[in-house]
């Protein structure tokens, strides 16, 4: 008789690299905001869902987004993305009248609106948009609670980071 683990194995390792495939094409970055962490000290990092509609996520899948310019507000307990612009795929969008500018509403928990809120309203605090990323099928936006940065504070971030790399050349030059 023979047994059968072989092909079981087999199978699994077939899910497993169709799965891999599938987190490829639906996983990752979409945009970064680099100038929030050149601009603003992150304190803390929230994880929100997007409201977003079908010819915007078409237009994501094709990197259409320009994001450096968004930043977040809460209104009437509600948290909404302002200033992100997705422009529309002229295949996609042909029966609907786009806006790439709208607002879009960001999906959290409400005690951690709440905890958005406190910060914002008592301690002073910005909520900035730094990462929008696949999570699945879903899109996700990467919130930080943030303060802003003064000139030398900015300074001090550049010469940490270009002796950061600095110190990488030097290693790898000596250990090649």
């Amino acid at each position: 008789m023979r047994s059968t683990p072989h092909r079981a194995s087999a199978r699994s390792l077939a899910d497993m690299a169709k799965s891999k495939e599938k987190d490829t094409k639906g996983g990752g970055t979409i945009a970064l905001n680099k100038r929030a962490r050149h601009e603003y000290h992150i304190d803390q990092r929230y994880e929100a869902g997007v409201a977003l509609q079908g010819w915007e996520l078409k237009a994501l899948r094709a990197g259409r987004i320009n994001f450096g310019e968004s930043f977040a507000m809460i209104r009437d307990g509600e948290l909404f993305l302002h200033g992100a612009s997705i422009p529309p795929l002229i295949s996609a969008s042909s029966h609907v009248i786009a806006e790439d500018r709208r607002t879009r509403k960001l999906l959290l928990h409400k005690h951690e609106i709440d905890q958005l809120i406190g910060a914002v309203e008592r301690k002073g605090y910005t909520i900035v948009p730094t990462a929008m990323y696949w999570k699945g099928n879903k899109v996700k936006v990467e919130i930080g609670v943030a303060k802003g940065k003064q000139e030398h504070d900015k300074r001090d971030t550049e010469k940490q980071r270009d002796w950061q790399r600095e110190k990488q050349r030097t290693m790898r030059a000596h250990n090649a």
